[in-house]
């Protein structure tokens, strides 16, 4: 289903990320918390140039760029949180393409068509409803989280949440105000614990914040606490360019938050039908 809409707000999160609500003129829009849409970067006129010269290098046409719903169903409008992408020499196959025009350079009044909604991030059909849920996310890997932790909150009072979510910097912790008031909102439903890697002590307020990596123990304990979870894993994972060059360069690659986290959750014994993951490079 393709829309055209229009750029109502725009919601600095962090330095380099950004949520966009779109104005549809529906009150009701039907998708599924988790869900994504796409954009395709054709339709800006400024990015002709490069995506000509992209195009060219790669011998293919550049395709839409998929972006997680920050909305959930219940809200009535639309909103998609996109973090800035980064070229980084040696190690970023090639420069990224839409992120920064969506999340630098986009103003309200801004119109654009989006293509939506699909993907398999999603809560269970209706009557499948899971009685918890463990969250552990890591930076932009919040997003399609967020939707699912609102909406769950608001129309499943009966289900537990727990998310652990894992950042650099406070400062770079999106939804980090809004998730401390979810929790106060909630607060017999949700429990937040926040991971800082980068500072010591944790720049932060009002929040249960731990110093250091979402770990093997940390993981194993909210389980311990929840009733049967499905896990729904979302953040930074090897892309199919990192394991080429590891191959080519005949080293070992290794682990990200994906790669670390399933592993963790394989040696807890979690089965893999209640596992739902969702990456990014």
């Amino acid at each position: 289903m393709e829309l055209e809409v229009m750029v109502a707000d725009v919601i600095q999160e962090a330095h380099d990320t950004t949520t966009l609500v779109l104005f549809t003129g529906n009150d009701h829009m039907d998708y599924l918390s988790g869900h994504f849409l796409t954009i395709d970067p054709h339709q800006f006129e400024a990015l002709g140039r490069w995506i000509a010269f992209l195009e060219d290098v790669k011998g293919k046409k550049e395709l839409p760029r998929a972006y997680s719903m920050a909305s959930a169903p219940d809200e009535h409008y639309l909103a998609i949180t996109v973090k800035e992408e980064r070229y980084v020499p040696g190690y970023t196959k090639y420069p990224p393409l839409l992120s920064p025009i969506l999340a630098q350079r986009t103003a309200t009044g801004r119109k654009m068509l989006v293509t939506g909604f699909t993907g398999p991030y999603t809560l269970p059909k209706e009557g499948k409803t899971p009685s918890s849920i463990l969250h552990i996310a890591a930076g932009s890997g919040i997003v399609p989280n967020w939707s699912i932790l609102k909406f769950g909150l608001r129309n499943h009072p009966e289900m537990i949440q727990t998310l652990l979510y894992s950042n650099k910097t406070w400062l770079d912790t999106i939804y980090g105000e809004e998730l401390i008031k979810l929790q106060k909102e909630f607060p017999d439903q949700l429990d937040i614990k926040f991971f800082i890697t980068r500072e010591n002590p944790p720049l932060s307020t009002n929040a249960a914040v731990v110093g250091g990596r979402i770990d093997k123990l940390t993981i194993e304990k909210a389980i311990e606490q929840l009733d049967d979870p499905l896990v729904y894993v979302c953040g930074p994972a090897n892309t199919v360019h990192d394991k080429k060059l590891a191959k080519e360069s005949n080293e070992s690659l290794n682990p990200r938050f994906m790669e670390s986290t399933l592993g963790y959750l394989s040696e807890i014994g979690i089965d893999k039908s209640r596992i739902k993951r969702e990456s990014y490079g």
